[in-house]
């Protein structure tokens, strides 16, 4: 972590200083914004610690809540999501506090007395297997947390309006605030009032209810399956013997998904409630917290629950709905209105993929309106975030209604034991976070090079791998230095040449650091020189072996007021005493070298030769305004935001 280029700190350096609209932000939500977002839950609070990186923006949340979610019904936290926690630097006091899925066992009826359950299977669970970053329960109220302190702490200061409620919005053809937005006041002392605030762009994170999705007319589409859970929070006494380890448990009296939480002691049960008739009317959703406890113990026979408190429950039918679009872009109007989570996607809560899921919508239309915002990009970069992600919605529907459909599944419907086992471990990748994958685009190049980074898919999210740091021979990941400051990653794996050698990776760097290339074409001018291009160097030479005296001047940037060296750039694929692995081998790049450009959002863009100068200026030309580098030097407050 580095903390010390514009100045000596001496307090928390997770608190950047403040700089464009963090400085005296008004208290009270002022009359216009540059991006209004509606509700605080998971992809809203993301998206305000995303935007506070772009402190030249006005960024306002509201939220109908008069404070923070004391309570969240969401706990489920994938691998993805982990590796997004580290992006905004929390990853470790989260993990610290969660609960770590290590195992998940597998119950079924008893050959012998089927009307008991006994263990069938125990399976490790997949986090680890497939990443550095575990598999953790956690409630949603803590990840909202974690995510306002990173909002509060970045350079834009942001933190929620509570007690404001979304009424309506109309979107007008023309002027610099198009977006017209009525609130209301439910809370404190303009309790009553209501407003209209002027928005650029607004982005719907209010659930699935969303009054934002109903305003821009668009359309939940799918339907409720006809199958009921109970869902409890519960401290209990119980000869269980498996209360702490995540269970899938079927009998002959239904099923039970069995989620222990983070902290001991508590457990987050969901039990199966059966078919429900189609006259039923929503019924079900009355079904007693004791009808929920009985089932739950006919299900567990020969064992029981001595339920001692109850922190929340609930009852859901399965839902499983898509929204026909996730903005409002119609007839070539370029989209005002966005809309995240449940707002455009809902369905069962068994997989754990709600929240998870909901935070990459918000990843990833945020950085995007950055750009666009600051003038950086094209209007057109906001058309990516719908076609993108409503292809990851609708693979999440498919997954989730089978995991449901096995889930639900009765014992004489079950002609393999290791059926659900099965499917668990053999799917781990989509459920993980790791399965998404962006088609070629404005921002993701085609395949026509991938051979040169195998084990870096264009569209998908970058898979890190340890490095060597070589200013100090510290092994650490390279994709855990790259953080959500808005920036692009240029990483530049060289040849086989030595630092200070001819070579295509000295041709390279002479090239990045002309007039002639997208770093020098498409930074502010007066901004640092990495201020929108984060780029580094990994040699396939031991890190002793590397003479940072040699390697080109690009690579050890000087950056800040002061004008100091950035001495983490430079990096060698090992190994040393902190490490075996040879990212070159583990990541399947070409000894000849190879060019990997990561978005703001992780997810690779392009890869291609260290010879392709031509291709990648053409890439970047597409994604950014030609004009970008004459701008005024005023847009250096981004560069101090995203450098602090």
């Amino acid at each position: 972590m580095q903390f010390h280029h514009h100045g000596y700190v001496s307090g928390e350096p997770r608190v950047q200083p403040a700089t464009g609209t963090g400085i005296d932000r008004p208290a009270e939500l002022p009359d216009e914004t540059d991006v209004l977002i509606v509700g605080s839950g998971p992809a809203g609070m993301l998206l305000a610690a995303q935007m506070s990186q772009f402190p030249q923006i006005t960024t306002r949340v509201i939220e109908r809540r008069d404070g923070r979610l004391v309570l969240g019904q969401a706990d489920g936290i994938q691998p993805r999501s982990v590796e997004t926690f580290q992006a905004f630097g929390f990853a470790e006091r989260i993990i610290a506090e969660a609960y770590n899925i290590a195992f998940m066992n597998f119950w079924g009826p008893d050959p012998e007395n089927p009307r008991d359950i006994i263990r069938t299977t125990r399976t490790e669970d997949y986090g680890l297997k497939i990443s550095e970053f575990p598999h953790l329960i956690v409630n949603q109220a803590r990840v909202l947390d974690y995510f306002a302190e990173a909002a509060a702490f970045g350079p834009g200061r942001i933190t929620p309006d509570y007690g404001v409620e979304f009424v309506g919005l109309t979107v007008h053809g023309e002027g610099e605030y198009p977006v017209e937005v009525r609130v209301r006041h439910v809370a404190g002392a303009r309790e009553g009032e209501e407003r209209t605030i002027r928005a650029k762009y607004v982005v719907g994170c209010d659930g699935a209810r969303s009054r934002v999705r109903d305003a821009i007319g668009r359309k939940h589409v799918g339907r409720v399956s006809a199958h009921a859970w109970g869902v409890m929070d519960v401290l209990v006494n119980t000869d269980f013997p498996d209360w702490r380890t995540k269970c899938a448990i079927n009998s002959a009296a239904g099923n039970i998904l069995l989620i222990p939480r983070e902290g001991g002691y508590l457990c987050r049960v969901y039990v199966d409630l059966g078919e429900v008739p189609e006259d039923d009317n929503h019924r079900v959703r009355q079904t007693p917290i004791e009808e929920i406890i009985r089932r739950a113990n006919e299900i567990l026979h020969p064992y029981t629950i001595d339920v001692r408190s109850i922190a929340w429950h609930s009852v859901y039918e399965v839902g499983h709905r898509v929204t026909d679009r996730f903005d409002d872009g119609d007839d070539g109007r370029s989209p005002r209105v966005f809309l995240t989570g449940d707002a455009c996607h809902t369905h069962s809560a068994k997989a754990g993929q709600g929240m998870n899921v909901s935070m990459q919508d918000g990843f990833n239309i945020g950085w995007k309106l950055g750009y666009v915002l600051t003038g950086l990009s094209p209007e057109s970069l906001l058309e990516t975030y719908s076609a993108e992600r409503q292809p990851v919605a609708q693979q999440l529907i498919d997954f989730d209604r089978e995991w449901s459909s096995l889930m639900a599944r009765k014992p004489e419907e079950i002609t393999d034991p290791q059926d659900l086992a099965n499917y668990y471990l053999g799917t781990a990748e989509f459920p993980s976070g790791f399965m998404t994958q962006y088609g070629a685009s404005q921002i993701v190049t085609d395949a026509a090079h991938q051979a040169l980074a195998e084990g870096f898919p264009l569209g998908k999210r970058f898979k890190s791998a340890e490095v060597v740091r070589v200013c100090d021979g510290n092994a650490i990941h390279l994709g855990h230095h790259a953080k959500a400051d808005g920036r692009w990653r240029v990483y530049a794996f060289a040849d086989a040449a030595a630092p200070g050698e001819a070579s295509a990776l000295a041709d390279w760097a002479e090239w990045i650091a002309s007039p002639e290339s997208p770093v020098r074409k498409h930074t502010p001018a007066g901004a640092d020189v990495d201020a929108v291009f984060d780029v580094k160097v990994v040699y396939q030479q031991k890190f002793e072996d590397v003479d940072l005296g040699r390697v080109p001047e690009v690579f050890l940037p000087k950056t800040g007021p002061f004008g100091l060296t950035d001495w983490e750039k430079v990096y060698a694929s090992g190994p040393s005493a902190w490490t075996d692995v040879d990212i070159f081998a583990e990541r399947g790049i070409s000894r000849d070298g190879a060019v990997v450009v990561v978005r703001p959002d992780q997810y690779v863009a392009a890869v291609l030769p260290l010879t392709a100068t031509s291709e990648l200026a053409e890439f970047f030309a597409g994604v950014f305004v030609p004009a970008a580098a004459s701008r005024a030097s005023t847009d250096e407050t981004r560069s101090e935001a995203v450098r602090a």
